[in-house]
């Protein structure tokens, strides 16, 4: 696969989904990151272009194989179910979507893929490192425009400040360092498969476990709701296609929870996470 086939597959997903959805949100945004790295493969920014390029397209496909297995009704890595499962509830803002569709990709998905390629290649972590790291700035840049699109405005400052508080607890650059130590770890294994076994399955399990914590609902069940409602008056369905009935929360039984008067206990609830 190309990175021009990866646009058009990302593309076409994005076409295929409700803007609402969950694993939309997350689409969008990776569409842009690669487009604005498939720019900078042209211009000189990377050091050695024809890899990068094989990354991101290897990279990618961790992705779109995650996309396919729910679209079959199969379950996809631990790393990417919060998002799957999530991905139609009312409550959860679409920049959460976008930190969890973030954390399952690089901090599972980017080490897996840098060390594929350099076994591809023949080539050590080291010799690519150097246009990983200059990756950063690409997604800076990105990341600076989807905040500003994503935050709420200052009529929704309720909303604002605990999306803020993750903003500060969750970012693109710390990730991307732990998916380096990760690469390094996967490294020094590579010749002890059961070992390698083991890492992975752990690595999977602990970024799902975070991207669960990153889409619970951090603001008041009824604002949140609003967004459900806004969709059907414009026609669109928050459940997606190829989403099981087993990954979605109805919403009739998340609006049952909040109508307990419970406060957080509701929004636990509704969250799809065992309460106390």
């Amino acid at each position: 696969m190309t990175i021009e086939e990866v646009v058009d597959r990302l593309r076409e997903i994005a076409a295929a989904l409700p803007l609402a959805d969950g694993v939309a949100v997350f689409n969008r945004l990776y569409l842009t990151v690669t487009e604005a790295v498939r720019d900078r493969l042209a211009d000189g920014y990377f050091a050695d272009p024809p890899a990068m390029a094989e990354l991101d397209a290897v990279f990618a496909g961790r992705y779109l194989l995650a996309v396919a297995a729910d679209g079959a009704g199969q379950q996809p890595p631990a790393c990417w179910r919060p998002l799957f499962a999530l991905r139609a509830h009312p409550g959860v803002h679409p920049l959460q979507f976008a930190l969890a569709g973030m954390n399952a990709h690089i901090q599972h998905d980017l080490p897996l893929a840098v060390v594929d390629l350099c076994r591809r290649r023949g080539c050590e972590p080291a010799d690519v490192e150097r246009d990983y790291h200059r990756i950063n700035g690409v997604l800076a840049e990105v990341e600076s425009v989807v905040r500003e699109q994503l935050l709420p405005g200052p009529e929704l400052l309720d909303c604002a400040e605990p999306l803020t508080h993750l903003l500060g607890a969750w970012s693109v650059e710390a990730a991307r360092e732990g998916a380096w130590s990760a690469v390094r770890a996967l490294w020094e294994l590579r010749g002890l498969p059961a070992a390698t076994g083991a890492f992975t399955a752990a690595l999977d399990g602990s970024v799902g476990l975070l991207g669960h914590a990153l889409l619970l609902p951090l603001v008041p069940y009824e604002r949140c709701a609003g967004r459900t409602g806004q969709n059907e008056q414009h026609g669109r369905s928050d459940d997606a296609p190829g989403t099981t009935a087993a990954a979605r929360l109805p919403e009739a039984g998340c609006r049952a929870a909040a109508g307990t008067g419970a406060g957080d206990q509701a929004q636990l609830e509704c969250s799809g996470l065992p309460s106390a």
